[in-house]
């Protein structure tokens, strides 16, 4: 090898830096766990690990900027360090969708042109099945409806987008403008979250766009909050400024209101009207006539209240039915009319928007809006105030005036947020004070359609633009409410559209796992180069150790993320860059067998190894940059970690064992590439393999055509799981063992349809449903986590509360461990790139085969033992996955042991057809059968060796990483049945197909 010493002094410049990379990570993890042997110590409670957690926080904080190594601080290391992913930190990962549907009715003034509508809802409907983006749909849906025009002056053609559209533009031109201005809010929605998300206190946050979809990724690492994060992330942060309404007239309203739904459900049950009711109800609305123009608010709740006391009083048995009476309990502050069950709010506001209960209100009061209040921590009723309204349902002050916002406190220690806002804003908050101040008014703060407070004013008119919100807030929600403000608001709704949420203490155990089958794998690798391969194998082995400290470091070096899937790519890694050195060992000892010297067989060795070398880790590397384009999450950390792991191994087993054996050699040293004990292993074998290719036909035949039927048999198939259908999954632990089948018909009681499975250990089940998977938003989020809790309570321990359930209460690490949420639109997507990335898979390698080879014949013969590895695969899994004691579901997780299958696949067949077109130009007398049979017999030994290394890290992965056994069961049917196809299928078709096209191209493949 040329250039020893240029590459000796690259391989120690890279392993220092590489050092130098994980260092910081060293050093993080020394002060961190300084920081929790310090919180423990403090607060060593069982049941005090909030307490911890805050302790630990603040001794981080205390000595974050303190010089720990070569004036590097902890927080300068933090910023350094290896970068873990949610599943070994635990943390929050979303990905939410701006509403594209928002944006357009925004641009468009809320037109209510029927054409736009029915567009928009067509689109709606078209993007659950679509791979468009929603604007894409929305074009083609409008360009359906006859002489629509987007430029129409109540659609797009209106004063706000004057400068852009003009009423004489086609739809053609009109849509890029239209492209360019969504472009830009769903950028300002980013802008919005990146500015929430910095301030939230996480370390190392990502945020990013995903394509033009609308859509925007979001992970947290380390935060535990879910709820607290949704609301972060979701809050279009609208605030409002409303005048109150006066409660007199809207009393009497509340009474028609509730006579005429009493009389519809008197009439639906046959029950004769009692003309008494009217007469109480009209004596009540004289009483409430008599109160005079300047009633102050105080009294006219009094009104409002005796009016509902005077209807619980009613002791006619037929008129105890008042549908809205009923509901209604007196208000807990000055101002809002009435209070209601949290309960009953959303049968509450389906009577209020009702139009024909709307015309019962006075015209004076038409444009009434109706908002409840904040609820409170432990309040079961919220309050109803009614807003003075307009035409247009516009405030006269709103959100974006507000210049900066603040957490404090008020005057009795209350957690309180402070607004200051613009010139602009001060002067119409002048005027609303003042206006509210003659009037002995309240003005209600309203954020995202909720009343925060509605003080009253009573000084006179307030300058200076300086107000406050209170509303019963922690310290952290007037953090995270003063963040939102000061970033301003989204352009549009954003509903999380997938979520994956992982406790602390699943990602702990994770991480254990991971190491502990990293380093099993590790330590049988390398017990087995030495075994195998002797003084030769310790040699590979150092350089496996430093292919290791390279993965790492270039991780560290790139601000990767690693994960478990990521942890398994390294491991898998590791089985297969053993791959390079056997073939390089195998290869010299076969030039040691034909008398040459050591020094000249070792580089003829290194030489004739290089082309199979390079052409098997190509093969793989093609499916992992698949991988990498279509993979979203761990998905991309796995092929992350693969790609860096070929790179590396392809420089360790090339340079770095070759320096190790020259150095050794230079001194006449004799170098053995074996061991007594596998010495004259595979030797003198001589297998007919094409003679067994029909026996091998009829073998795989019946396993394709058995797993073919069990995917197409209904009820059988494959076990989808909600990346691909979607739907909710929840990893819920129980203190103690449960029985699935029990639990399952609970929850069915309640979601209608939900399945249980034992994940690992009895005590922890993998719960999915489809419930509500069409709907978004926090409260349907919120609903189904409490239903879950209240099917789940028989199983729980008594007295556990809601927050820990959802939370994961980690001192007795039971509750929900994770969560998953993947909607109908993205699972459909997910889909789309599956199919996508597989076929494009076959087609690349197809080519590169092709390329490689220059004859059809391999390809097809490669191609087609691909497809027969994948069958099997998908066959095994439809077979087996309704018995089998571990989770089988198919996610994008199983896709991606697909494509490593493939890649393993191709890696072994491209290691024999390489040999095959070497034995033909070495043997060109030699009949194309004997040919190949003697390839086929030389690679053996390579080939069982590189399987077996492969399968001893796969096995170790799979007992010790129980997260990814389903993951591992694939990829170990995908080694052994790989590692078959290689011998029995690809080389076979490939001869059968030479066959079949005729002599002189027979000839060709043999030239």
């Amino acid at each position: 090898m040329q250039n020893k010493g240029l590459v000796r002094v690259f391989a120690i410049l890279f392993g220092l830096v590489c050092v130098y990379q994980l260092s910081f990570t060293y050093l993080t993890y020394t002060k961190e766990k300084e920081a929790e042997n310090y919180a423990l110590a403090k607060h060593p409670e069982a049941d005090a690990s909030a307490l911890r957690d805050t302790a630990e926080k603040t001794y981080l904080d205390s000595i974050g900027k303190d010089p720990i190594f070569a004036n590097f601080s902890y927080n300068d290391a933090k910023s350094k360090e290896l970068n873990k992913g949610l599943d070994l930190k635990g943390g929050i990962n979303v990905i939410l969708q701006i509403s594209v549907r928002d944006i357009l009715e925004g641009l468009a003034n809320n037109s209510k042109n029927p054409a736009f509508i029915q567009a928009l809802d067509a689109a709606d409907q078209t993007q659950k099945n679509s791979q468009n983006t929603y604007v894409e749909d929305f074009f083609i849906e409008f360009e359906k409806i006859p002489d629509a025009q987007l430029a129409s002056p109540d659609i797009f053609a209106n004063k706000n987008l004057s400068d852009d559209i003009t009423f004489d533009m086609s739809n053609d031109i009109v849509e890029p403008v239209l492209k360019r201005k969504i472009d830009e809010s769903v950028t300002s929605a980013f802008e919005v979250l990146r500015k929430r998300i910095d301030k939230f206190g996480v370390t190392q946050p990502n945020i990013q766009r995903l394509g033009e979809s609308g859509r925007i990724l979001v992970e947290l690492p380390g935060a535990k909050d879910v709820d607290r994060v949704k609301k972060l992330l979701q809050s279009t942060a609208q605030l409002e400024f409303w005048d109150v309404e006066n409660a007199q007239e809207l009393g009497i309203f509340l009474s028609r209101m509730n006579e005429k739904l009493k009389k519809e459900l008197e009439a639906k049950d046959g029950v004769e009207v009692k003309e008494e009711v009217t007469d109480e109800v009209t004596e009540s609305e004289k009483v409430l006539d008599t109160v005079q123009a300047d009633t102050t608010k105080t009294d006219a709740d009094a009104e409002i209240e005796k009016l509902l006391a005077d209807s619980e009083d009613s002791t006619d048995v037929e008129t105890q039915v008042n549908p809205i009476n009923d509901l209604l309990g007196p208000p807990s502050v000055p101002g809002a009319l009435v209070s209601v069950a949290i309960k009953d709010v959303e049968q509450f506001d389906e009577y209020l928007n009702r139009k024909d209960i709307r015309t019962l209100l006075p015209q004076a009061l038409r444009y009434t809006k109706f908002a409840w209040s904040k609820a409170e921590k432990e309040g079961e009723r919220v309050d109803l105030y009614a807003l003075k309204g307009n035409r247009d349902n516009t405030p006269e002050l709103s959100g974006g005036v507000i210049t900066d916002a603040a957490q404090t406190y008020d005057q009795v220690n209350n957690v309180v947020v402070t607004m200051q806002m613009d010139g602009k804003g001060a002067k119409k908050w002048e005027e609303m004070t003042g206006r509210a101040s003659q009037t002995r008014g309240q003005i209600a703060i309203v954020l995202d359609n909720i009343v925060y407070s509605a003080p009253g004013v009573s000084k006179g008119p307030i300058s200076g633009g300086r107000s406050e919100i209170s509303g019963d807030f922690t310290v952290e929600e007037g953090q995270d409410l003063a963040n939102v403000l000061r970033a301003g608001k989204l352009p549009a709704s954003a509903d999380i559209i997938e979520s994956a949420i992982v406790g602390p203490s699943l990602g702990q155990e994770a991480i254990d796992s991971g190491v502990m089958s990293f380093g099993i794998a590790l330590v049988l690798i390398l017990i087995w180069m030495i075994f195998y391969y002797g003084k030769a194998g310790a040699f590979a082995d150092v350089a496996l150790v430093v292919n290791i400290l390279f993965i790492f470091g270039v991780l560290a070096g790139l601000k990767a993320v690693l994960t478990l899937p990521g942890i398994a790519g390294i491991v898998l890694t590791i089985g297969m860059s053993v791959d390079a050195n056997v073939l390089i060992f195998e290869r010299i000892k076969e030039e040691l067998a034909k008398g040459k010297s050591q020094v000249d067989a070792i580089k003829d060795g290194f030489n004739n190894a290089l082309s199979s070398i390079l052409d098997a880790n190509i093969t793989t590397g093609l499916t992992g940059l698949i991988l990498l384009f279509f993979g979203t999450g761990p998905i991309k950390g796995f092929a992350t970690t693969l790609l860096i792991g070929i790179l590396t191994s392809l420089f360790t087993a090339i340079f770095i064992t070759r320096l190790f054996i020259d150095g050794y050699g230079k001194n006449g040293k004799e170098l053995a590439f074996s061991t007594a004990a596998t010495k004259n292993l595979f030797k003198n074998i001589n297998i007919n393999f094409l003679a067994k290719r029909k026996i091998a036909y009829v073998i795989s035949g019946i396993i394709v055509v058995a797993g073919l039927v069990s995917l197409f048999t209904p009820g059988q198939g494959l076990d989808e799981g909600v990346d691909f259908v979607g739907g909710r999954t929840y990893t819920v632990r129980f203190a103690q063992d449960v029985v699935p089948t029990d639990v399952e018909k609970d929850l069915v009681a309640v979601f209608g349809s939900a399945q249980a499975k034992t994940l690992g250990a009895n005590n922890q089940l993998k719960i999915t449903t489809k419930y509500k998977v069409d709907e978004t938003g926090e409260e349907v989020d919120s609903e189904i986590s409490n239903s879950l809790f209240t099917a789940l309570k028989p199983y729980l321990t008594d007295g556990m509360t809601y927050a820990e359930f959802s939370n994961g209460d980690e001192d007795k690490q039971v509750g929900i461990m994770s969560s998953r949420k993947v909607g109908p639109t993205i699972a459909d997507d997910i889909q789309q790139a599956a199919f996508v990335s597989v076929i494009g898979s076959l087609i690349v390698v197809f080519l590169y085969i092709l390329f490689r080879f220059r004859r059809w014949q391999f390809s097809l013969g490669a191609v087609a033992a691909v497809f027969h590895d994948v069958l099997v695969v998908l066959g095994v899994f439809s077979i087996t996955w309704k018995f089998m004691p571990f989770n089988m579901e198919i996610d994008q997780a199983f896709i991606a042991a697909i494509l490593t299958v493939v890649g393993y696949s191709l890696n072994d067949t491209v290691v024999v057809f390489d040999r095959i077109r070497e034995y033909f130009a070495e043997h060109t007398g030699w009949p194309l059968d004997k040919n190949i049979n003697g390839a086929l017999n030389s690679t053996l030994s390579r080939t069982l060796n590189t399987s077996l290394t492969t399968l001893l890290v796969l096995i170790a992965i799979f007992i010790f990483a129980e997260p990814l056994r389903g993951f591992m069961f694939s990829l170990i049917i995908g080694v052994l049945v790989g590692t078959y196809s290689s011998l029995f299928i690809a080389t076979p078709v490939m001869y059968d197909t030479v066959k079949k096209v005729g002599l002189k191209e027979k000839k060709k493949i043999e030239e």
